[in-house]
């Protein structure tokens, strides 16, 4: 998927019909904005003329073995020089081809398998987008972090397309105070173009960040394997540059489709807490906005008209816990969502500040706590239809299995269909629910998956760490 692909769906998932909310999305770049919409980095190469003049000018072009000659270099720089005479070899007519010989063997003809646009040349033309969009995600950390993340994440030889940190050992989070000497381990994910070729690389790099099994299986077994669940592949403990880190393979398109649809929230959720971007790319800055915007939506449909920052910011930190099993296990802080947002309000706010100043009726001055919202149903109605594809569907489907009023409704007015789940009183039950049931299934998968990418002896370790988190909490 190229990023104009994404930039489609990006803006199909956001349905923006408000030239306020536009403008707050991009920022003091809308105008650049529009012209990254129409047109490309670089302009296309016109297409060859089929008009007679063309035809007379490609007839005393030079052969590609022949250097070219005076005449024909300077009939391309300019439009005068075309009454120059010619000094090249004219180009002989082609000789007819013979007539097929019904009783001689076909000649064999390969098929390949790609399909090429008539319209795209073979080199891609990747739009760039304005240096201002999405600057609410480059949230700043100490310059002794920086530069520990990006030393560890350059020491890998194998392509990164996007890099980011996250988690207690990027921000500050309750319960790891510096002074306690209780350093956390630093978490990254990786999102790179072909698995297979990435873990091929790094094992020949880094053997040692991989159990024995998956050593023995190889890379191509390894990304199958990490395409099960929400699509990841974790090596954990690994001690680099004087820290322990645990990083997260996964795919491109896998991130992209999991930040525009929810289709696991696995991904998605953890970016919707702050993060540190280590190695950026296009395309996923402009689905991590659409990202973004969607978390907060969907919080502004299970909050009441008036709420504080914090509660905003805890309510969208509690999407992607929602449904895990640690939380019901003793595998987890249980005060973790409290922790997150006490000592990060300041970089939550610089994420979504200006996504909620851009969305109609939500009212959010700078410097204040108190955010405020109008709830009547055709505002609800308008947040509800731009969540993000899974959860609609996952909340449509509730409702159309509620009650035979609501299956009815759906058949003859879509649109009054809309209106009476967005002013139901039970709306945020209903997506508290859909949460869960998205995120329970592929969490559950990749916490078994951890067992094999760890290895018995790391997992056991992460285990009885986790288990501490609880204890620490419960107390």
């Amino acid at each position: 998927m190229s990023l104009q692909t994404a930039h489609n769906q990006a803006l199909r998932s956001l349905r923006i019909v408000s030239r306020k909310e536009f403008a707050a999305l991009l920022g003091p770049s809308l105008s650049q904005y529009r012209s990254f919409a129409t047109q490309p980095e670089e302009q296309q190469p016109p297409a060859p003329s089929t008009s007679p003049s063309a035809t007379s000018s490609s007839q005393t072009s030079p052969s590609p073995t022949s250097p070219p000659s005076a005449s024909t270099a300077s009939s391309t720089e300019g439009s005068g020089s075309s009454s120059r005479p010619s000094l090249s070899r004219p180009t002989p007519a082609p000789r007819p081809s013979p007539a097929p010989d019904s009783s001689s063997p076909k000649p064999f003809t390969y098929r390949s398998r790609l399909k090429f646009s008539p319209d795209h040349s073979f080199e891609t033309v990747i739009p760039r987008l304005p240096q201002q969009f999405g600057s609410n995600q480059r949230l700043p950390v100490p310059d002794e972090t920086r530069a520990l993340l990006e030393e560890i994440v350059g020491t890998f030889r194998a392509p990164i397309r996007y890099a980011f940190a996250y988690g207690s050992g990027v921000f500050k989070q309750k319960g790891y105070e510096q002074n306690t000497g209780d350093r956390p381990m630093l978490d990254f994910i990786f999102a790179v173009t072909h698995a297979d070729h990435w873990h091929s690389i790094n094992m020949e790099q880094f053997p040692s960040h991989y159990p024995l099994t998956a050593r023995i299986a190889g890379s191509g077994l390894v990304s199958r394997f990490q395409n099960t669940g929400p699509g990841l592949w974790f090596n954990a403990y690994i001690p680099m540059n004087g820290a322990t880190i645990k990083y997260g393979v996964t795919t491109v398109d896998t991130l992209t489709s999991d930040l525009l649809t929810w289709k696991t929230l696995y991904f998605s959720g953890r970016m919707h807490k702050p993060i540190r971007i280590i190695k950026d790319d296009p395309r996923i800055r402009l689905t991590q906005q659409v990202n973004l915007a969607h978390a907060l939506r969907t919080a502004l449909l299970v909050l009441p008209a008036e709420f504080t920052e914090r509660q905003l910011f805890e309510t969208i930190t509690e999407f992607s816990y929602a449904g895990d099993p640690r939380m019901k296990l003793p595998a987890e802080n249980r005060s973790k969502v409290q922790n997150i947002v006490s000592l990060q309000e300041e970089w939550f706010h610089e994420l979504y500040w200006k996504l909620a100043s851009g969305i109609p009726g939500v009212h959010w001055s700078r410097g204040k706590r108190i955010v405020e919202q109008d709830v009547d149903g055709k505002m609800k109605m308008a947040h509800l239809r731009k969540l993000p594809l899974n959860l609609l569907t996952h909340v449509e489907q509730r409702y159309l299995a509620k009650s035979p009023e609501f299956a009815a409704m759906k058949e003859g007015d879509e649109a009054a269909f809309w209106l009476k789940v967005a002013s139901d009183d039970e709306l945020p039950t209903a997506i508290d629910s859909s949460l869960r049931d998205i995120v329970r299934g592929p969490a559950t998968v990749q916490s078994l998956k951890g067992i094999v990418t760890a290895g018995a002896f790391k997992s056991a370790r992460y285990s009885l760490t986790k288990v501490g988190k609880w204890w620490k909490g419960r107390s």
